[in-house]
């Protein structure tokens, strides 16, 4: 189904059922377009999920600087991370799709599954120079669609005055033995070991995935021996007080919280807490998590890609590939990927970013490891697969279940 017309039907049908099991009322109002589909001579709408940066701000600015080199002029809107695949499964069934959406990894298989998006070998976006791990979380049946803005992921924050007053050398930290033999020192010295997020939500399945893939699991066999090792890792380290019980409840932001204290040796969290760390009021370090036998375990990617939406006058999509190869060029891609605390998508640029700061360079490695949620062809499976993984996670945690039994109703429930 590769025409318009076709696309926007599938469109259709998916945004129905998305639409009616999020309660979102269907509303006019939602692209910025003319009825026919296409924008005001001369304008082309983007739509970002950064209601963070106003109107003078570099972000919007950047904006307005690659509308002028392409000769057009670019009209904005900003949308809430949550809100921003609604309103794009509707705006594609009423034909007023943005000329450029930028939008969080793992959605893109799911718009493009939906026929919602163009790949980029029609829209003539060059990815040659993006990190294939990268690229991955936005391929789907064999295609790509857009490209990575940035990166972020998961690594360990630690705290250096608690592992130096418990005799760790966090250069001994380089499996799950060693890092569980750094718990239980810090706890014997009288601190708290790691904190992480537990929560029975995506943000559980997110900081679960590096030790599940570091444990040599995959998505689609979650009761495999290795996806119990990761399990009893962490059931482990609640049960020996290496970390807290409140783990199982934890959002990230709240295990930033516990990390903040000052009592904690580690915390696993994610590029976005580099500010906070900074105004923690301790010297701190960052390592990427281990894999289980030694390595850098792959952990999953944030950040967005920048897509081209089904449009019905498709010689638009000219200036739109103009658009979104201003937006991830090298240039402009150091200073955005600066602004969102983001890694950069190409080996070229995280060079750059490592010889600006060095403290990225366990970011840089931990994203050149990782790994898209949606990548290995998941596409739109990853959501049901992941909220089986957060529940055997749960229910792990909570002593309820077993980690292997957990993770064998997981795979029942899943392969449903």
């Amino acid at each position: 189904m590769n025409s318009p017309t076709g696309r926007r039907l599938a469109a259709a049908s998916l945004a129905a059922a998305v639409l009616a099991a999020a309660g979102t009322a269907c509303s006019s109002t939602a692209g910025t377009s003319a009825a026919d589909g296409s924008a005001p001579s001369g304008t082309y709408t983007v739509w970002d999920p950064y209601p963070q940066f106003d109107g003078a701000s570099a972000w919007a600015k950047l904006l307005d600087a690659c509308g002028a080199q392409a000769g057009v002029q670019v009209k904005r809107t900003a949308f809430d991370t949550s809100d921003l695949t609604n309103k794009e499964l509707l705006a594609a069934q009423q034909g007023n799709s943005p000329d450029v959406l930028i939008v969080d990894n793992p959605v893109v298989s799911t718009l493009a599954q939906a026929g919602v998006l163009i790949s980029t070998k029609e829209s003539k976006v060059d990815t040659s120079a993006v990190s294939p791990n990268l690229l991955a979380a936005g391929q789907s049946g064999g295609e790509t669609f857009g490209t990575p803005i940035g990166a972020n992921t998961l690594a360990l924050y630690y705290n250096k005055a608690v592992l130096k007053a418990a005799g760790v050398d966090v250069a001994s930290v380089k499996d799950w033995a060693s890092l569980t033999a750094a718990l239980t020192k810090v706890k014997a010295a009288g601190k708290k070991g790691i904190t992480f997020s537990g929560i029975g939500t995506e943000e559980g399945s997110f900081q679960f995935l590096p030790w599940f893939w570091g444990s040599g699991a995959q998505l689609t066999h979650l009761d495999s021996a290795q996806a119990a090792s990761a399990l009893s890792l962490w059931t482990g380290w609640v049960k020996q007080g290496l970390a807290p019980d409140s783990v199982i409840n934890n959002t990230q932001t709240t295990s930033w919280q516990e990390f903040a204290t000052g009592e904690f040796a580690f915390a696993e969290n994610g590029t976005w807490q580099l500010a906070n760390a900074k105004k923690a009021g301790f010297e701190y370090g960052v390592i990427p998590v281990p894999g289980l036998t030694g390595g850098t375990a792959p952990a999953p990617t944030g950040g967005e890609f920048v897509t081209v939406p089904v449009q019905q006058k498709t010689a638009r999509y000219e200036v739109s590939d103009k658009l979104v190869s201003c937006l991830t060029s090298a240039d402009n891609s150091l200073a955005t990927d600066t602004t969102l605390s983001y890694i950069a998508p190409t080996p070229a640029v995280q060079d750059k970013q490592a010889a600006a700061d060095p403290g990225l360079q366990p970011w840089i490695d931990a994203v050149k490891a990782a790994k898209g949620r949606t990548s290995d062809d998941l596409g739109t499976k990853y959501p049901k697969i992941s909220e089986q993984l957060w529940t055997s996670v749960q229910a792990a945690l909570t002593g309820a279940k077993s980690p292997q039994s957990a993770l064998s109703a997981a795979q029942s429930a899943a392969a449903k």
